[in-house]
């Protein structure tokens, strides 16, 4: 009997595990780098261990660490969670090495799968559909370039260790690849340490689809229906459902059987996904098998009824699977998205700062896994998600309905989040019509307000003014003396909004320029407006730290500063050559020099965060004066890397 688990990872999937463990009887242990000392994942266990400073390679990753914290607390067997070390063959074999049980596959079956080279072959030799491509052992660059010229385009380049987007790249033509090739190597060696490569012929606008598959000891094996997870970025999951809308029951049974046949064919054991592309007329080819528990997982438990982590804990132990094919029945829609710290409007770039007030919604048919709560910092060491926000329905309107409110209702203050996004997409008629492929946000979604700066409207300003004038206390409202006009300057997206704001008893009027609002209120109290907008009583809450405010209503949010009483500065427009940090990160390429000259929009630095490479561009054509940046630096958004200087100014 297992007794003590250490769950080798961090943030939401660690709480999540640590919450089944303990309903188990299980006594848990977590690990936490330096930077976690304080996380929601560290309180939640019965013990906590530091192995490490916040560098990932010195603490997550960092094997030796993890034992030495099983064998310091006595633990058993060890999750590995998913990310970090829970593709790792080396790791898997060193905890049963150690004496311990790893909760997770053999060590061969992750080896095997964790090489899209050589799981494509063996899907190919078991008689599983596969996409035609290239699967060089260790390819060169010529290699893959003359492999490219016999495929055809467009092509996919993909990472063989890599999962997650990193490392992939779609090559549209011929006069693309070498580059591409180089960024994805380098992307892929930063990601997992390997800059193998294979090609792949493109599926246009495929859906994807990933079957759930369980196997035990004693040969057993089942499928648990499917997950659509077409809806992506960057090749990087956004919305998960289940089941998916564009599967037939007839298309369920071959690919959950070939599923089933693909962990077979590998000796596997536990939980794992298979992911298919299924293109327009429901051909399937085999993906990639990802050898551990998915991130989206919470969707085929609400549609299953089944504790995944819990079946893999029986596993684990060697009992066989709780349920046969035939017990297992899908029930309703579930759907889930990745709420993260990220701003869509400015190309997703990731968030950081104090979550000054955290609040997940509540309501039927909600789960919000989460390792983060209010007073938490999210830092650019590690993976900016929040929180996954799933919804279930007795169909898959039902679930999109509560799924929207839930993300309207969520507070989240201190960063910026895709929540927004996120809603208008489940909300989408496309979406809503079953009929999202992964083309749907760079083409039916591209042009969505969501996805571009907004000025704030002259009612969100009223609410800004509003909350602003009321100041820190819990005041009920304004005196009655007379009306008297007060100038509000506001900064909103680096913009300055200059306001006249006139209230009176419970009334306010605010104008800018030849816009004018009014607005009553109702009632306050801390973090809360109830007002009356044109006749109907509405709510708006809001945080306010500093000279900054933080508003959220009618399923909006947004921020201000408040700098009536500032002096006046001049702010570096577009076109200005001083080259800032678009994000806090790590220098990993500078690709100028001082002294060169360069173009409008030419990358100079490459800023590595949250895992992925972010080009860092000129904004102005001109000379490159001062280089700050050097390979290797830890750099805050806003940091200046380069300045480059006009024409003229490299003159004088």
């Amino acid at each position: 009997m297992l007794k003590k688990l250490l769950i080798a990872n961090r943030g939401e999937i660690a709480v999540r595990v640590i919450r089944t463990a303990k309903a188990l009887g299980y006594r848990t242990v977590a690990v936490y780098s330096e930077a976690d000392a304080n996380a929601l994942h560290v309180e939640q266990a019965d013990e906590a261990v530091c192995i490490g400073p916040a560098q990932v390679a010195a603490s997550y990753l960092n094997a030796d660490a993890i034992l030495d914290a099983a064998k310091k607390t006595g633990a058993d067997c060890i999750h590995p969670g998913y990310g970090f070390l829970s593709e790792n063959s080396g790791f898997a074999k060193a905890v049963k090495q150690a004496g311990l049980t790893f909760v997770g596959p053999p060590e061969n079956a992750i080896e095997l799968m964790g090489s899209k080279r050589r799981s494509k072959i063996a899907m190919q030799e078991a008689g599983v559909p596969v996409v035609p491509g290239y699967e060089g052992n260790n390819a060169s660059d010529d290699e893959l370039i003359a492999a490219a010229q016999d495929i055809g385009y467009p092509l996919m380049l993909k990472a063989s260790a890599g999962g997650g987007g990193r490392g992939m790249r779609l090559v549209e033509s011929e006069s693309e690849l070498a580059d591409n090739i180089k960024r994805a190597r380098s992307e892929a060696k930063q990601a997992f340490g390997d800059d193998e490569l294979i090609i792949e012929k493109a599926v246009i606008e495929p859906r994807h689809v990933e079957i759930q598959v369980f196997a035990d000891h004693h040969g057993n094996a089942v499928y648990l229906g499917e997950r659509d997870c077409s809806v992506q970025r960057r090749h990087q999951k956004v919305v998960e459902e289940a089941p998916s809308p564009f599967v037939t029951p007839e298309l369920r049974k071959a690919m959950g059987e070939a599923a089933v046949k693909a962990a077979l064919a590998c000796g596997y054991e536990g939980a794992g996904t298979v992911e298919f592309l299924v293109d327009k007329d429901r051909n399937f080819y085999f993906l990639e098998m990802n050898t551990r528990l998915q991130v989206e997982h919470p969707v085929t438990e609400l549609i299953t009824g089944q504790d995944l982590v819990a079946w893999q804990l029986m596993v684990a132990e060697g009992r066989p699977l709780p349920l046969t094919q035939d017990d297992i029945q899908l029930n309703g829609h579930a759907i889930e998205v990745r709420l993260y710290a990220e701003d869509p409007a400015s190309g997703f770039t990731p968030q950081t700062g104090t979550l000054h007030q955290f609040t997940p919604a509540e309501g039927e048919g909600l789960r919000f896994d989460t390792g983060v709560r209010s007073g938490d910092v999210v830092s650019p060491h590690y993976d900016p998600m929040l929180a996954k926000v799933i919804a279930w329905g007795q169909n898959r309107d039902e679930a999109r309905r509560r799924l929207i409110r839930a993300l309207e209702d969520t507070t989240v203050f201190g960063v910026t989040t895709n929540r927004h996004f996120l809603s208008r997409i489940i909300a989408d008629d496309t979406f809503g019509a079953g009929e999202a492929t992964t083309a749907f946000l760079q083409q039916a979604f591209k042009n969505d307000p969501s996805l571009a700066p907004q000025p704030l409207t002259i009612r969100e300003l009223a609410l800004s003014a509003c909350a602003l004038s009321l100041g820190q206390s819990a005041q009920k409202g304004w005196s009655n003396a007379p009306a008297t006009v007060m100038p509000m300057k506001l900064e909103a997206r680096d913009e300055t909004v200059e306001l006249l704001v006139r209230h009176s008893g419970h009334k306010l009027l605010v104008a800018h320029g030849e816009e004018h609002y009014e607005l009553q209120l109702q009632s306050q109290e801390p973090g809360l407006l109830c007002i009356i907008d044109n006749g109907v009583r509405q709510r708006c809450q809001y945080y306010r730290s500093g000279d900054s405010l933080y508003l959220q209503a009618f399923g909006r949010s947004w921020c201000v500063r408040d700098i009536t009483h500032q002096p006046a500065q001049g702010a570096l427009g577009t076109g200005s050559g001083k080259v800032q940090a678009t994000m806090d990160g790590a220098i990993i390429d500078v690709l100028v020099a001082e002294g060169d000259q360069v173009e409008q929009g030419q990358t100079l630095v490459i800023l590595e965060a949250m895992k992925m490479e972010h080009p860092v561009k000129a904004d102005r054509r001109g000379t490159v004066g001062q280089l700050l940046a050097r390979k290797g630096d830890q750099v805050k958004r806003g940091q200046l890397l380069a300045d480059v200087q006009s024409t003229e100014e490299a003159a004088s």
